[in-house]
């Protein structure tokens, strides 16, 4: 499992120490800087996930890093400042921090913190479809395309089908696809292969040979990403790539505009402060 990366920015020898045990403890792979001049060498060498940020450092204001990162990374910032006037709160949130803790504060706090805040990056990193030739799982919609048209799924045979495709040929068994489908759900783990049945009607070729959704003796069911048909294959040109060039015309997310910005190199605001 990768670890997520979190860049300690810190003035304080021991509060940055500090910080980097707990988090290594908790799982977290880290990097440390003292000032801005060490920040540099963090990030032209690694993109950090998470950026914890002290404001107070010995060669610059930590305000001008923090816009840095805002406009050229996709870095998660939170800010760790002795300045806890409203002022400074707000400062800070619109210089493009996503999260403002004074100190001092307590480790369980800045940890949890920093748990809610790696849920985003879980979230930015999950894709918005997933596409397989003629099959596409539109995640935003919650509608799939097959074969250029869209086919009608009912709210659990779409969970059961993302969950599937997600685990991206690894067999499921039965209580796993209940689980992390319906986690609510108190159903028998048998009504997976009533559901697993009616996907195979509406998106294999011949739902008696499955292709796309596979039984797996003694285990449970896999999904098979690369739909091992001839037939099939040939097809991958036809109508569903012609919808991915309609849908590439809609206008881009907010967020895939903010991955195109001008990378401006960290050096020039290290020479600039």
């Amino acid at each position: 499992m990768t670890l997520i990366s979190v860049a300690i920015i810190e003035g304080n020898p021991h509060l940055r120490s500090l910080l980097g045990w707990h988090l290594q403890q908790a799982d977290y792979a880290i990097y440390q800087a003292a000032n801005l001049q060490q920040s540099r060498r963090i990030f032209e060498q690694h993109m950090p996930s998470l950026v914890l940020l002290d404001l107070d450092l010995s060669d610059g204001n930590g305000l001008d890093l923090c816009r840095w990162l805002r406009q050229n990374t996709q870095a998660i910032i939170l800010i760790l400042s002795a300045k806890n006037t409203e002022k400074d709160i707000v400062q800070g949130l619109k210089a493009g921090a996503d999260d403002y803790l004074t100190k001092p504060f307590g480790m369980q706090e800045l940890l949890a913190r920093v748990e809610a805040l790696t849920r985003r990056i879980h979230a930015a990193a999950a894709p918005l479809q997933l596409d397989y030739g003629e099959l596409r799982i539109d995640l935003v919609q919650r509608r799939v395309l097959f074969r250029g048209n869209y086919i009608d799924l009912t709210p659990q045979e779409f969970s059961l089908l993302y969950v599937l495709a997600q685990a991206d040929g690894e067999p499921l068994s039965r209580s796993e696809l209940l689980q992390r489908a319906w986690p609510d759900a108190i159903d028998n783990p048998r009504t997976i292969d009533t559901h697993v049945l009616s996907l195979r009607k509406k998106i294999e070729r011949d739902p008696r040979q499955p292709n796309l959704i596979q039984t797996v003796r003694n285990v449970g069911y896999r999904f098979n990403p690369d739909v091992v048909n001839p037939a099939t294959a040939s097809n991958f040109s036809g109508p569903a790539s012609t919808a991915s060039r309609t849908e590439s015309s809609q206008p881009m997310p907010q967020h895939q505009k903010r991955q195109m910005k001008r990378r401006i190199p960290i050096r020039e605001l290290v020479n600039h402060v």
